[in-house]
């Protein structure tokens, strides 16, 4: 396999952006990748576009193709791929360029993570996610990821005496670097008292 190398970079800012579509997101991020890398969008041999549910958070299927139309990179006929693994979509878009450059098939491919979440209520995202687990016995049972995530911090906490304190610092944390990001949805400092004596 020949060596790959990451040559250019794009990242959005987060947040709710009401005033862009999925297709403007992930354009908006192309674009500075190909601008960070130096190169002419001819030079691109194939698109992967790492997605979990347009079909349900913004109605729209077939995003591999849409992306390249809208990007203007249909007129060079390039393979444009949509590839899905839940939280992991955009990682697995990257695997699937690395794996088109390493093996000589591709010289030149983007590799783009894209989601529009916040376009449906909180109940129709839910579950859009709720998809990700096992519908038939997890979902049936009322066990969202949200309730996993707190049995695996409740067992956590039992196993290895961890308080709220502690896990609280997790989001301190964030916020901190958030903070002093960008791009950040998020730009306050919090402290461990502001989380523990949020609503649950």
């Amino acid at each position: 396999m020949r060596a790959v190398s990451i040559i250019g970079v794009g990242c959005t800012r987060f947040g709710e952006r009401w005033d862009s579509s999925l297709r403007d997101l992930v354009v908006e991020t192309g674009i500075a990748a190909i601008e960070d890398a130096g190169v002419a969008g001819e030079a691109i041999d194939a698109l992967y576009v790492g997605n979990m549910s347009g079909g349900r958070f913004v109605e729209q299927e077939h995003i591999g193709a849409l992306i390249a139309d809208y990007a203007g990179l249909s007129r060079l006929h390039i393979p444009s791929t949509r590839v899905e693994a839940a939280c992991a979509s955009g990682g697995l878009a990257l695997r699937e360029a690395f794996l088109a450059v390493a093996s000589g098939y591709a010289d030149i491919v983007i590799a783009a993570g894209v989601e529009k979440m916040t376009d449906v209520s909180s109940g129709v995202a839910a579950d859009a996610l709720a998809a990700a687990a096992d519908r038939e016995w997890e979902c049936f049972f009322g066990a969202t990821f949200p309730a996993l995530y707190a049995m695996i911090a409740r067992l956590h906490m039992r196993r290895y005496g961890t308080t709220r304190e502690q896990l609280a610092q997790v989001a301190v944390k964030n916020h901190h670097h958030g903070h002093m990001n960008p791009i950040a949805q998020y730009h306050t400092e919090i402290k461990v008292e502001d989380v523990v004596s949020s609503p649950l």
